[in-house]
């Protein structure tokens, strides 16, 4: 209604308050509604509210207060609005500064520095690498004892590369090199310095060497150095290649920057060592480069006592044995090994390991964990006894092999069975005539199918596998061909990963005469395997028949069978009264 009213001036409305033809009137700021005594409607603004307030009572017109919103909204946003203004300014102002420290942080090293709250860590806890430690003890007495070198002008190695497989001991040597030698110790992962933002690994890097300096005496160590310290691309490489290389040549910078008076000491680890740039193994960065590999049986058996030593062990425990039957396991592996056997016995409630709960957890680091669920149908069941038992049989009747130490028609992993044999001792070197009674022991399963089931499987694709890689690296990596010669034809990849084996440019005529060599020492291995057995075709009856039902076959009672079986052979009635318990009894001979 109030916007259909007529509109006066305010000259026509002092006119009429003049002439007393005003009745009421509504003031709400500087707007006013007034009613005249034809009882009519009008609205005006006046310049002076309080002014014509005094005036309106002195001609006894009848006035009405009233607030005025939009002057009380429009005075609300003059002061809101510079208040609004300048919490905005507040806050731009604000980010840019967290924003700078972010950046600030981001480009930050994320190196971890051990803190005396950590466990300490000496040579007291690192077993089975005694050379890589004696060579390491140089280090530490520098630490110590610095003016016993520098008095005659030695310079102390600057770094220290780790070479070797996953799990040999190289993070825990660093470690115990800084435990050694009481100073901080900076740990940090190659990865860590690689970002896809350019420049941050380089700021990386020279944070963490400022940090280092700041500490010295101190020991940095970078693991998985390879990630970080791999030979650099060309021009025209793509932007990660250009940010890695950027951050190598800081690292390598910083490397260089070291003076005689700042003990910082560089400890790196790789199992790659055929990616690293040269530049980074020149001497002046890394002066000492140290090989570890899987410890001896020794080793292992150092390591051995490293991990029981708080472990309750039954008194048939026999570590002498365990390390006899670990060829190849790292000291992470046996450290695993260990334990899980305590989970085992735990899992059984038992107060002590004792020598089946170690058996049990090296098989499954070995090959897996049992397959409990899987159903094995009878002629399925009966194939793999008579498979392994041929491994096995062969294994036990040939000269120069390792001897047997268990057989398993147990599921673990993807393996349907095994057959373990038991080095006496670790081999470094391989004669042709061990190798050669090796593709006969793998054959062996195939063999012994035909011989008692008169049929094949493919329960033998792994051992096919096997065997014809075995036989081509004796052909072109071992010169143990007398048509190929002394050659060699493949080479080892460098790295401690594995990998393919680099191939050599050779002609068709000796890929055919290669291929001729390694079928020809397969095929050699699969007919004296067949000969064995089809002499022993009584031995290979009765020992599938004791693992269908027993499952699983040690040494002992390996033995026990084969004298039976040898005494029937010369007997002509009675059984053996001196069978395992769980011979099948009334077996045909």
């Amino acid at each position: 209604m109030e916007n259909r009213l007529s509109t006066l001036s305010y000259n026509e409305f002092v006119l009429l308050l003049e002439k007393d033809e005003i009745r009421e009137v509504h003031l709400a700021g500087n707007n006013v509604t007034l009613h005249d005594i034809y009882d009519r409607q009008f609205k005006t603004y006046t310049p002076d509210p309080d002014g014509l307030a005094d005036r309106l009572l002195a001609k006894s017109v009848k006035v009405y207060g009233a607030s005025d919103h939009s002057d009380r909204i429009w005075n609300l946003l003059t002061i809101a609005i510079p208040v609004l203004l300048i919490m905005i300014v507040w806050f731009m102002m604000n980010r840019r500064n967290t924003q700078t420290e972010s950046s600030a942080d981001f480009a930050k090293s994320r190196a971890v520095m051990s803190g005396q709250a950590d466990r300490i860590i000496t040579f007291r806890d690192v077993a089975g690498i005694p050379e890589a430690r004696d060579e390491l003890l140089e280090i530490v007495d520098f630490l110590q004892k610095p003016k016993k070198y520098s008095r005659l002008g030695a310079i102390i190695p600057k770094g220290v590369l780790f070479l070797g497989p996953p799990g040999t001991g190289k993070t825990l040597l660093a470690k115990a090199i800084a435990g050694e030698a009481g100073v901080p110790f900076f740990s940090i992962n190659g990865s860590d310095f690689v970002e896809k933002f350019v420049g941050v690994g380089a700021s990386r890097v020279r944070d963490l060497f400022r940090e280092a300096k700041k500490n010295s005496p101190c020991i940095v160590f970078i693991d998985e150095i390879d990630a970080v310290g791999g030979h650099r691309a060309g021009a025209g490489s793509a932007g990660g290649q250009e940010e890695r290389g950027q951050t190598l040549n800081a690292l390598l910078v910083e490397m260089d920057g070291f003076g005689s008076h700042e003990k910082v000491i560089v400890i790196a680890a790789t199992n790659r060592p055929d990616i690293l740039d040269p530049a980074l193994l020149r001497p002046g960065r890394f002066d000492r480069i140290i090989t570890i590999l899987p410890p001896d049986v020794k080793g292992r058996r150092a390591i051995l006592d490293v991990h029981t030593r708080n472990i309750k062990l039954a008194p048939d425990v026999n570590l002498d044995d365990l390390a006899r039957v670990t060829p190849g396991f790292t000291g992470a592996e046996l450290a695993s090994l260990v334990n899980e056997a305590a989970l085992i016995a735990g899992r059984t409630e038992k107060d002590v390991i004792d020598q089946d709960d170690l058996d049990m957890a090296k098989d499954r680091i070995l090959m897996g964990i049992e397959r409990k669920g899987l159903v094995i149908d009878e002629q399925d069941k009966r194939s793999m006894a008579c498979h392994e038992a041929g491994h096995a049989i062969v294994a036990w009747i040939l000269p120069d092999t390792d001897p047997l130490h268990k057989i398993s028609i147990i599921p673990r992993g993807k393996a349907m069975g095994s057959t373990q044999q038991q080095p006496i001792q670790d081999r470094y070197a391989y004669t042709d005539h061990y190798l050669r009674h090796r593709l006969a022991i793998i054959m062996g399963g195939r063999a012994a199918e035909e011989v008692l089931l008169g049929q094949i499987s493919t329960g033998a694709e792994g051992d096919l596998a096997q065997a014809v890689e075995l036989a081509t690296n004796m052909v072109c990596k071992w010169g143990m061909s007398e048509k190929v010669g002394p050659l060699a034809y493949f080479k080892a990849n460098q790295g401690f990963l594995g990998g393919p084996t680099a191939q050599n440019n050779f002609s068709e005529e000796t890929a055919r005469l290669i291929d001729s060599e390694v079928r020809s020492l397969v095929e050699e291995g699969y007919r004296c395997a067949r000969a064995i057995l089809d002499k022993e075709r009584r031995f290979l009856d009765q020992l599938t028949e004791s693992l269908l039902e027993a499952e699983t076959i040690d040494r002992q009672e390996m033995q026990i069978i084969h004298d039976c079986t040898q005494r029937e052979q010369h007997e002509s009635q009675g059984a053996c009264e001196n069978r395992p318990h769980h011979q099948p009894t009334g077996v045909e001979p």
